[in-house]
């Protein structure tokens, strides 16, 4: 049962992938992929840290913490389960970095951002960037890095990471103020 799904997955996942590797598309999907990428959000959060104070610092502070928690689930999820990646050239440093697909961390990444912007209570930060997370779960397909069901489940985490972090950030904005004065 476990092989009739697997192969249901790499069927759909072929059907995805974009077929041209030097056009447009390729450029922009790979763009959006690159969105993703935990470098560009921590080089982001650390400027972030350095250049703001008060909430904006803490909010920063709590989103690293939050991506750095994710990134450690998710790759425990993945040196345990050790499914390869989809036979491809483009994207060799995720391929060298991490060679391992099940579940996607830029898929999770994405949708937990997604689902952090719920604190802002404005639903349209969350509906962009929830347009955003499905999107950089498509590139991740499109360019052979990923199967579907690997963007499935990142979704899946990155919703429940996401919303959880937002159950828990008061507490936690809060304790970070009281342990860690000096960082807020």
């Amino acid at each position: 049962m476990l092989d009739h799904i697997q192969k249901v997955d790499e069927e759909f996942s072929a059907r995805l992938v974009l077929q041209r590797e030097d056009g447009f598309a390729h450029k922009l999907v790979a763009l959006i992929g690159h969105s993703g990428d935990s470098w560009y959000w921590l080089i982001g959060l650390i400027l972030i840290w350095l250049f703001t104070r008060g909430s904006i610092r803490t909010t920063a502070i709590l989103l690293a913490l939050a991506l750095a928690i994710l990134a450690v689930f998710v790759l425990g999820i993945k040196f345990l389960l050790r499914r390869p990646r989809p036979e491809g050239e483009w994207g060799s440093i995720y391929r060298v970095t991490d060679p391992h697909s099940f579940p996607s961390g830029h898929a999770a990444r994405a949708m937990t951002i997604a689902f952090l912007a719920l604190q802002f209570q404005n639903p349209l930060w969350f509906i962009g960037l929830f347009a955003w997370a499905i999107l950089v779960g498509y590139s991740r397909v499109a360019l052979r890095l990923h199967y579907f069901s690997d963007i499935l489940v990142g979704w899946l985490i990155g919703a429940l990471s996401g919303f959880l972090a937002v159950k828990f950030l008061p507490i936690l904005t809060q304790k970070l103020q009281d342990v860690f004065p000096f960082l807020v």
